[in-house]
């Protein structure tokens, strides 16, 4: 029986079959199948997407921390571009999954963990994004608190002011995440070329100040043998893979919206890693010259911005905020509310799921965070990193290698299809993550082991990727090319897609 189409490489499940399962427990609006008419996102969406959110602060941060390491003006350049060159390829393997078969991040995961396992990878993403949600929101409650301090004096001296700021902030990022993933489009794309101009602004003042380039390009790195720097490049290559390493499981949210497997991987390809650099470029020519300008190195932007005079700062902060937003709204609320909304579809909204979201962003203490360079940098994305670098392996191992790209999308919004599995749980998933997990983690308390745990994303991705491969190869869920034929009408022409789900 045919209960799918292809249609020029995306796969839509017909009428019929979307009637039958819309009733059903697993089954929502948020969570279903994107429709034919619903493949609405181009290249410059996808484009647009990337350069909102890689113009933000933490990534400002990031390359001017590793300036701050030792390292010198090329040597954080090529690591940042490296790394992103890296994380990419997942991002885009994902990006194939959403685009076919239109499914978001949490109805990808039951493909491979299982109908009720898929709480396992979604919810460690959803912690890791309230995390980050939390450090954007905090990064923008600063730059606001700065404003009001250099325009009322008086600010300062009210009880528990940068309290009142954060809170308003949180509340309008959840006001904002609200709108979810199709608005998200228009926020990138209106905030994008602005905040984008003002990096080129910043950038020319900093030149001007510094009186040239000659600074950045003849300030030599702290490291005077391979050993000494190569302890400080691997560790920094991981925190880079790590920082986009939720949206490399996520990006299906989005992808799930191209108009086509082209508009994807070009807007994507393009846009993340030349962003990244160019932003990066600007911070950590920005951070260099501030030794100079102020006498000593200032790796947070928004200190930066307190030095300049009212009307600089206000627009700043503008800017800041705006940028905040279109992260935290693109990369950090929509993942972790689709997956507190896929515990129980019918029951919980993705409004809620933005609710619960803010409440657990500021458990996590993102002022903590924001503290030193060296927590974010190597403890909270190193961390990080070790938990979703396994379930990215297992990702691409299912889809690309175990499947090759055939689904059943009906089944996957089904509570006894052939992927729930053993009550619920694929166990061949589980233990490939735990290995992928424990294994790096042997870093941690095995000395001789150390670079183990330091670059546990490269090795928890191609361990559990491996395992999963091998404990998968023969099972029963799997769909030969046969019977993904049987259920799936091909089609190249458009007319005949209308006529079929007329």
């Amino acid at each position: 029986m045919k209960v799918q189409m292809d249609n020029k490489g995306i796969v839509t499940l017909t009428d019929d079959t979307s009637q039958k399962l819309e009733s059903g427990s697993m089954w929502n609006e948020d969570l279903r199948p994107t429709t034919k008419r619903e493949h609405s996102w181009t290249t410059w969406s996808f484009a647009a997407l990337w350069i909102g959110m890689c113009l933000c602060i933490p990534s400002y941060t990031m390359s001017s921390a590793m300036i701050s390491v030792g390292m010198n003006w090329w040597q954080a350049l090529l690591t940042i571009f490296l790394g992103n060159c890296i994380i990419l390829i997942p991002i885009l393997l994902n990006s194939h999954a959403g685009t076919k078969f239109g499914i978001p991040y949490p109805v990808f995961a039951r493909l491979w963990f299982g109908s009720k396992g898929a709480h396992i990878p979604t919810v460690t993403r959803a912690i890791v994004s309230a995390a980050w949600f939390g450090i954007n929101t905090w990064i923008g409650t600063t730059a606001i608190d700065t404003l009001l301090g250099v325009a009322i004096h008086s600010w300062s001296r009210i009880p528990y002011h940068t309290a009142i700021v954060f809170v308003v902030f949180l509340l309008l990022n959840i006001m904002v995440g609200f709108k979810g993933p199709q608005a998200i489009k228009w926020l990138m794309i209106i905030s994008a070329p602005v905040v984008g101009i003002s990096s080129i602004f910043l950038l020319i003042w900093a030149i001007k100040s510094a009186h040239g380039l000659g600074p950045l390009l003849t300030t030599p790195g702290k490291f005077n043998t391979p050993g000494s720097f190569f302890k400080v490049f691997f560790p920094s290559l991981t925190s880079v893979i790590a920082f986009w390493a939720t949206m490399a499981l996520s990006i299906p949210d989005f992808a799930r919206y191209a108009n086509s497997h082209k508009a994807s991987v070009i807007g994507q390809g393009f846009a993340l890693p030349l962003t990244m650099t160019i932003f990066s470029f600007i911070g950590i020519f920005v951070t260099s010259t501030t030794a100079i300008i102020f006498g000593h190195t200032i790796w947070q932007p928004v200190e930066l911005l307190s030095k300049f005079p009212t009307p600089v700062v206000f627009i700043g902060a503008i800017l800041v905020v705006m940028a905040c937003l279109s992260i935290n709204v693109g990369a950090n609320l929509v993942a972790p509310a689709r997956a507190i909304e896929n515990m129980s579809p019918n029951r919980i909204s993705f409004g809620l799921g933005v609710i619960i979201t803010g409440i657990v962003a500021v458990f996590m203490q993102p002022w903590y965070l924001m503290s030193n360079f060296s927590t974010l940098l190597y403890s909270f994305l190193g961390t990080l990193g070790a938990f979703l670098g396994p379930i990215d392996g297992i990702a691409i191992a299912d889809y690309w290698v175990i499947r090759k790209r055939r689904l059943h999308l009906g089944e996957l919004y089904s509570p006894d299809g052939r992927y729930t599995y053993t009550s619920g749980f694929n166990w061949s998933s589980i233990y490939a993550f735990a290995l992928g997990v424990i294994i790096p983690a042997l870093g941690l308390v095995i000395p001789a082991l150390s670079f183990l745990w330091e670059n546990a994303l490269i090795f928890g991705f191609v361990i559990s990727g491996i395992c999963y491969a091998l404990l998968m190869r023969n099972d029963k869920s799997l769909l030969t090319k046969e019977e993904y034929d049987a259920i799936t009408i091909n089609s190249e022409d458009d007319t005949v897609y209308e006529v079929i789900n007329k």
